[in-house]
């Protein structure tokens, strides 16, 4: 009995170990897709095509679980406050393109597709 509430515990152990690093490897990779989105906007500077890199960033990061998203999350999120300091509520573009930004990221992390936002003309490259 004592074997068999071992092995039991064991496993429960390894199972919830095992999952906190895939949600720790999620995590990181969709930081890189927030990053390679946020690298490909400056990169491209194209005009109104920000929504769109916010709505592929939060998609690609949510592509890759649970851990994805959180990043993606927390990451607006303390984007938002960084912003906030120099202009309280505000992305420095106007109170109606953050909400838009954040719709955009909230449409990318849903799963919905991000070229929904793609604006004509913008590179195949991005």
């Amino acid at each position: 009995m004592k074997l068999f509430t071992g092995l039991i515990l064991c496993s429960l152990v390894l199972e919830v170990h095992s999952g906190w690093f895939s949600f720790l490897g999620e995590a990181y990779e969709g930081t890189k897709d927030m990053w390679r989105a946020y690298s490909d906007m400056r990169e491209a500077n194209y005009k109104n095509s920000d929504k769109y890199f916010h709505a592929r960033g939060n998609y690609d990061a949510a592509q890759r679980g649970p851990g994805g998203v959180w990043a993606a999350e927390v990451i607006r999120e303390n984007i938002q406050r960084v912003t906030d300091l120099f202009k309280p509520g505000d992305s420095g573009h106007g109170l109606e393109d953050s909400r838009a930004d954040q719709e955009a990221n909230k449409w990318g992390r849903s799963g919905k597709d991000p070229n929904h936002f793609r604006p004509a003309g913008l590179p195949d490259k991005y």
